[in-house]
C-alpha cells in the first residue's frame, strides 16, 4: 500500500509539472499572437507629432510607430524641448462614406457595395421626392431613407 501511494504521488508530481509547462506555453503563444497583431496594427497606422503645451501639430502622415517615435525625438532635440512637451498620436481614420452619391445615380451601402439607384414614378409626400431604392447582388430590393 505504501508503494502505490508513493507511485501515485510521483505521477501527480509529473502530471502537475506537465500541466504547468503546457499552461506556460499556451500563455506564451497567446502573448506572441497578441503582440504580432498589435504590432501589425501599429505599423499600418499613420501618426502625427504635436507639442503638448501649445497643441501645435508639427508633422502629419508619418507611417508606423517607430518612425513617429524617431521623428518626435528629432523634433524634441532640434527645438530643445523636454520629453513631456512633445508627443505623437495615431491619426483618426476617415469614415467611409455611404448612402446616395451626390450625382443621385449610385448608392453605397455600409458594407461598401455599390449599386444603381432606382427611382419610382410615384411621389413620396413625406419625403418631398420620389420613392427610391436599390437592388443588391442577390436580387433583393432595398428602400433608401
Amino acid at each position: 500500500m505504501y508503494v502505490t501511494q508513493l507511485k501515485d504521488r510521483d505521477y501527480k508530481h509529473v502530471a502537475q509539472r506537465v500541466l504547468g509547462v503546457m499552461q506556460e506555453q499556451r500563455e506564451r503563444r497567446r502573448s506572441v499572437v497578441d503582440c504580432e497583431s498589435a504590432q501589425d496594427l501599429v505599423e499600418e497606422n499613420t501618426f502625427y507629432v504635436y507639442r503638448t503645451d501649445t497643441q501645435a501639430v508639427l508633422a502629419k502622415n508619418i507611417k508606423g510607430y517607430e518612425m513617429a517615435k524617431n521623428r518626435a525625438n528629432r523634433f524634441r532635440q532640434a527645438m530643445n524641448l523636454r520629453w513631456d512637451q512633445i508627443s505623437f498620436k495615431a491619426e483618426r481614420k476617415q469614415p467611409s462614406k455611404f448612402g446616395v452619391n451626390p450625382n443621385g445615380r449610385s448608392f453605397t451601402n455600409a458594407r461598401g457595395d455599390t449599386g444603381r439607384v432606382d427611382y419610382a414614378n410615384r411621389f413620396n409626400p413625406s419625403k418631398g421626392r420620389k420613392f427610391r431604392g436599390y437592388t443588391d447582388s442577390q436580387g433583393n430590393y432595398h428602400d433608401i431613407d
